[in-house]
Parts: C-alpha cells; sequence; structure tokens
C-alpha cells in the first residue's frame, strides 16, 4: 500500500522544497518507488512535462531526484502570477483561467477534487509520495476552501511533519505560535517538527527543541545544518536568484518584476569562467557587459514598459553600440523586436507598443499557448540542445531568416545583420554543455562549460546525504500514513 507524508513550513521559503528533494532522493536510494506532490504552487518558473503540460520547477527537480519524468500530476494546480493582485490558474498542466486574487478563492472548492484525483492517482505508480506545502499552515485567514496545506491534509488524511527557518530568527515562535493558532482537528495531523537552515554548532539548540517538544507535543526529527551547495540547483523563487561572482566573462541579466523560466540562467551560475549578475531595478545595466541576456517573462508588454522605466532601454542601446552582444529567450526575444501586439487583450487591455527594436521581427499575442519538450541543433556548430517551449504569442520577421537553431523539422530564433543581437523561444538551451562552451566562446574568453547535469545529480546525492545525516529519516518513513480513497 503507497504510504505518504507531508512537509509543511511554519512559514514561506523555509526550505521546503530543498528538504523535498532531499528526503525523496534519500528515500529513492534506500529502495522505494518514490514520488513528489505539491497540491497547489505558485510559481513564474514552470517546467514542461512529459505528458504536454507544465508544473512548479522544484516538482521537476524533485522529479529527477526519484529518477522519474515529472508529470502534471505531481503539481495539480499551479498559480502564475501575472499582475500583483492577478494570477494565471493551471489546472494539470493547462490553462483554466486568470483571476483576480479575490475571485480564486471561490474557485478552490471545484479544485479539490481534481487535486485529489491527480493525488490518487499518482499514488498507484509508487510505494511512498512525500507532499510538499505551500506557504504556512499558519495562515489561518486562509484555511477556509484551503487545498495547499490542512485542507489537503484534512481531506486526504496525510500526517504532517512542520519544518521552522532558524535563519530568520525567531523559529520557536514559528513553532508554538503555529501550534497555537491551529484549529484541533488540524493539530492532531501534526506528527512531528524539524528545524531547517541552521549555521553554527546545532548542540546549541538542544534546549530550544527541548521548549518546542514540550509547548507543543510533537516530535523532534532534527536539527538540519545550512547546505551550502544549494545555489547549484535549479531555484524556483524568483527571491532565491542572485547574482554568482566567478570567472571573467560577465553575463548581466536585468532583473524583470515578473522574470518566469529563470532556470535559463542555473548552468551559467555553476560555470566556474562566468560571473552571472542579477542587475536589480534603480541600477544601470553594467559597462563591461559580454553578455546582456533579457530573460522569459509572465507578463511582457507590461515588463517592457518596466525595462524602459529603468533606463536600461538606453543602457542597452548603448550597449549594443559598443560592440556587446545580446541575448533574449522567450519574453526577452519578444521585447527585442519592433512591435508587440495584444489585440486580443491577452495581458491586460488591447493594445499595440513598441518594441526595443534591435531585431526585425514583431510578436502578436494570442490565447494559445505553446507548451512542448524539444530537441534541437545550434546551427554554427551542430551542437545538440534539450530544452521546452512555453509561450504565448507567435513572432514573424526578416531576421527569422538568420535562425540560429534548427528545432522539431523548422528553424528558430532570430538575430541581427551583424550576428551581435539573438532570440529564440526555446528554454533550458545553456544546459547543454557543449552549446554552453560553443555560443560563449563567441566573446573571446576561454569558457570550460563542465558537466552541468552530472552537477546537479551529484548535489541531489549530497542533498540527501546531508539529509540523512541531521533528520530521523527512517521515522519520518515510518509516520507516512496509508493512502486511503
Amino acid at each position: 500500500m503507497t504510504k505518504a507524508i507531508m512537509i509543511q513550513g511554519a512559514g514561506s521559503n523555509v526550505g521546503k522544497s530543498m528538504l523535498v528533494a532531499g528526503l525523496v532522493r534519500a528515500a529513492t536510494r534506500a529502495g522505494l518507488r518514490v514520488a513528489p506532490f505539491k497540491p497547489q504552487n505558485m510559481s513564474n518558473n514552470a517546467a514542461v512535462t512529459v505528458d504536454g503540460g507544465e508544473i512548479g520547477r522544484a516538482q521537476a527537480l524533485q522529479a529527477l531526484a526519484c529518477g522519474r519524468d515529472p508529470v502534471v500530476d505531481m503539481n495539480p494546480v499551479l498559480l502564475k502570477p501575472e499582475t500583483d493582485i492577478g494570477a494565471q490558474v493551471i489546472l494539470r498542466g493547462q490553462r483554466i483561467a486568470t483571476v483576480q486574487a479575490r475571485d480564486y478563492g471561490l474557485m478552490k472548492a471545484r479544485l479539490l477534487p481534481e487535486v485529489l484525483d491527480s493525488f490518487h492517482r499518482l499514488a498507484e505508480t509508487c510505494d511512498l509520495i512525500i507532499v510538499e506545502g505551500a506557504g504556512s499552515p499558519a495562515e489561518v485567514n486562509l484555511r477556509q476552501g484551503d487545498i495547499a496545506n490542512m485542507g489537503f491534509a484534512q481531506a486526504a488524511r496525510v500526517p504532517v511533519i512542520l519544518i521552522g527557518d532558524i535563519d530568520r530568527g525567531g523559529v520557536i515562535a514559528q513553532m508554538v505560535g503555529t501550534h497555537a493558532v491551529l484549529d484541533p482537528s488540524d493539530l492532531a495531523l501534526v506528527k512531528g517538527f524539524a528545524i531547517n537552515k541552521f549555521r553554527g554548532d546545532p548542540t546549541l539548540f538542544a534546549a530550544g527543541m527541548e521548549v518546542i517538544a514540550d509547548r507543543t507535543g510533537w516530535q523532534p526529527l532534527g536539527i538540519l545544518p545550512w547546505f551550502a551547495d544549494a545555489w547549484r540547483l535549479p531555484a524556483e523563487d524568483v527571491m532565491d536568484i542572485a547574482s554568482r561572482p566567478g570567472g571573467p566573462l560577465r553575463v548581466v541579466v536585468p532583473r524583470l518584476n515578473r522574470i518566469a523560466n529563470f532556470d535559463d540562467l542555473d548552468p551559467l551560475s555553476t560555470t566556474p569562467d562566468v560571473s552571472v549578475d542579477i542587475v536589480p531595478e534603480g541600477r544601470p545595466l553594467p559597462l563591461d557587459a559580454d553578455l546582456i541576456l533579457l530573460p522569459g517573462s509572465k507578463s511582457t508588454i507590461a515588463d517592457l514598459a518596466h525595462f524602459r522605466a529603468q533606463g536600461w532601454d538606453v543602457d542597452l542601446a548603448a550597449h549594443i553600440r559598443r560592440g556587446g552582444h545580446v541575448l533574449g529567450l522567450c519574453g526577452g526575444y519578444q521585447m527585442l523586436g519592433r512591435r508587440i501586439d495584444d489585440p486580443e487583450g491577452i495581458e491586460g487591455p488591447p493594445a499595440s507598443v513598441p518594441g526595443l527594436g534591435h531585431l526585425d521581427i514583431v510578436t502578436v499575442m494570442g490565447p494559445r499557448k505553446r507548451l512542448a519538450l524539444a530537441q534541437a541543433t545550434y546551427l554554427p556548430t551542430g551542437d545538440p540542445v534539450s530544452g521546452y517551449e512555453i509561450h504565448m504569442g507567435q513572432t514573424t520577421g526578416p531576421d527569422q531568416a538568420r535562425a540560429w537553431l534548427a528545432l522539431d523539422g523548422h528553424t528558430e530564433g532570430a538575430q541581427s545583420a551583424d550576428g551581435r543581437v539573438m532570440g529564440c523561444y526555446l528554454h533550458g538551451l545553456f544546459a547543454a554543455d557543449a552549446f554552453r562552451t560553443s555560443y560563449l566562446g563567441r566573446f573571446g574568453k576561454t569558457v570550460e562549460a563542465g558537466d552541468y547535469g552530472g552537477t546537479v545529480q551529484t548535489t541531489l546525492d549530497a542533498l540527501a546525504d546531508h539529509v540523512t545525516a541531521h533528520l530521523d529519516v527512517d521515522r519520518i518513513i515510518d509516520l507516512a500514513a496509508e493512502v486511503r480513497r
């Protein structure tokens, strides 16, 4: 019989995603068939699945940690923020609506059966499911209709382990406060707790563990020290992306308000000869960039306006005049064109806005989303590339005659006549080591790309070792309950 356990956090960003990745890897190495599951996620960093949908990037990484292909049932509800108060709703990998935050509460009642169907279908394929919550169950103002934390745990009768983040301070208050505000029926599901992100000597918090256990009655399951290599794994939360000083080749990335699919940056950040500089609003784009990379965006037109408001359009034009190189991916590719048309109001009121004008292309937004895994070839060298497409809008124009990728029987991308400005819709291409070496070699600096995929796998093993050394993993698995319909 399949068993399941749920990891919830005493706050947001306590490290649940990373902890689940380590736990599923450890359980898989112990011989169990394991699957990750997150009922509801909120992220603009999505992965395309083998069954033709999209899920949160963290669940795709957790699937990799299990040695499984990612499927939509691993994250049945994905919310992709488009504005501060509105988001696209993805159900089992497909967009079903764009709603305001206030209206989403009315949808959740009909989404819970869909979530449970995915959970039970996934249970048929494995021995153990490790479920990840979202945010915190202490947000009891959101408890009615909840499908992300205790609402799901109650409906599926899955026991819960609560995780606290000591790096932020006040972890005793996090844990004891959560115990104080939870409803008794929800409290009954919490079977233990652990502390994450400890720096220094964990024995110094032994008395703190006793205080939490005494005040809550929960079973202590360990103190997990800070995992220093976490940056080597793909990040899901935009708050986790950061500049990475490295080698002499400098890649500059403007941080867009609705940056999406920024996993494109992960292979660059782990390449020793490359420095990645994430430029926040209010700061100019550096003059000494070898490459300015315009990343994907969930709201291309709004992010283009934000880009101009920072003066980055002026910086970009100056960079190109000095002979600099530019690469636009997905939304960044659309921004580089002459114009973006949105006649149906996909991203807001119907509009036609001028692009940055560095590629002779035009994009027309439409309701159809392109979701596909892809195998491609880098035409200048013949290097193979694996990636994915996830975008709305169709792009056409003369600069596509200088396409630089061959993709599923057609060419893809565009570039300027001098080859210094390039763009395409393919995400994930930098994960291909040979392509990364060839492309970065254009800038006149030696780059040893290394083995990105191997680095991720080695880091997942190190994470599993780390989790196993400091948490009572056997007890965590023992606490899992049988999945029942």
